[in-house]
């Protein structure tokens, strides 16, 4: 964990503006100096506009319009504090700064490197130094407020390097992994409806049963991914956001381990994905079920479809938090969606690869709107 090694400083505006043209991005807010270098992937608005940002104060910025930043996002910002702006030198950052100046400021930069906390580890409710997952329960009613407080840093969850490695995911493991099954299965699939032995009702009746063909799989395939969307929809907003009871440490440890991990550290790039042997169980799960409720085939079609959804739905959710989406596009919008679920609208917004679900159940992030000022 990177930590500040000493007091806060004093930095120039020629300095600020410096440091800026050598690829670093700061900011200021009310005289506060932060450095963005490290988040400008990260912002929901895209790099670019946090880069046009780079030297100026963002006061105003924060309160909007377009966006008013949530308490959580100033808190956010606040991890990547570095130092004071000098008196006098507040309205030069939103000036130009003498050429000379920044030129001489460059080549004679001061001693001290630019750092930042992670988290405030002293005032704390919870040891960072120690796994997290035996911790959390002893939060009780501290809990809810404690982990829909986002901080950047990495999180242990056990004392065993066994069990935290199946704990984290790269990425593309998720595709390397589930991406053959879902092609292998779609053969399989395709193949035992082509040979004209599946219907549906067959149990009910034999006379009246309805055949399925072959061509029917590509529609049934879909019908598997749009039920996946609704269950996606379904366990983020019920099983994920439970608000567990302050006096059960076990159900609190439970939510923390499924979820609450991920909202804590929204941008551990090891943990935005589901880990393939936890993962299996489930997927297994729901074949199962669905194994009984259709005909063998019919049921497999069903799920390899769900199995592609949920192969999508991971990618995109890594995306939405490590991407730069144009501006403008679907998923620009999804993740300044996804975003505002993490640092504001924790009980709302539960839709990720879609925010179709989020209509009919009424859990729609409201649009921001600002009053004309005269």
């Amino acid at each position: 964990m990177a930590t500040a090694t000493a007091g806060p400083r004093s930095f120039s505006a020629a300095e600020v503006r410096a440091r800026c043209a050598q690829g670093a991005c700061l900011v200021s807010c009310h005289r506060r100096l932060y450095d963005l270098s490290g988040f400008v992937r990260l912002h929901p608005g895209g790099e670019q506009l946090l880069r046009r940002r780079a030297g100026t104060d963002v006061s105003a910025a924060l309160d909007g319009p377009p966006h008013r930043h949530s308490e959580n996002a100033r808190r956010w910002l606040e991890q990547y504090y570095v130092g004071e702006i000098e008196p006098g030198d507040e309205q030069s950052l939103s000036e130009t700064v003498d050429e000379k100046e920044v030129v001489a400021a460059a080549q004679t930069p001061k001693q001290t490197d630019l750092c930042y906390r992670t988290v405030d580890v002293e005032n704390d409710l919870v040891d960072w130094q120690k796994p997290l997952l035996w911790q959390v329960g002893y939060l009780g009613e501290k809990y809810d407020e404690w982990v829909h407080q986002p901080v950047d840093r990495p999180i242990r969850l056990f004392h065993s390097d066994f069990f935290e490695s199946l704990s984290k995911t790269a990425w593309y493991v998720v595709f390397l992994v589930w991406t053959p099954v879902v092609l292998y299965l779609s053969w399989v699939s395709y193949t035992s409806l082509a040979q004209g032995n599946t219907r549906l009702f067959s149990s009910f009746t034999t006379e009246y049963s309805i055949p399925v063909h072959k061509y029917y799989f590509p529609f049934i395939f879909l019908l598997g991914m749009i039920l996946w969307s609704l269950l996606e929809y379904l366990i983020h907003r019920f099983v994920f956001h439970m608000k567990p009871p302050a006096s059960n440490y076990y159900l609190i440890t439970l939510h923390f381990l499924l979820h609450g991990q991920h909202h804590k550290s929204p941008f551990d790039s090891s943990r935005l994905v589901f880990p393939p042997v936890p993962a299996s169980l489930v997927i297994g799960f729901f074949y199962g079920v669905l194994r009984l409720l259709l005909p063998a085939v019919l049921g497999l079609s069903v799920f390899v479809g769900g199995l592609c959804g949920y192969v999508i739905y991971d990618m995109m959710h890594y995306y939405l938090h490590y991407g730069s989406p144009k501006k403008g596009t679907y998923l620009y919008g999804l993740k300044a969606y996804h975003v505002k679920h993490h640092f504001e609208h924790q009980r709302s917004g539960f839709g990720i690869s879609t925010r179709f679900w989020d209509y009919p159940f009424r859990t729609l992030i409201p649009e921001e709107t600002f009053k004309k000022e005269d």
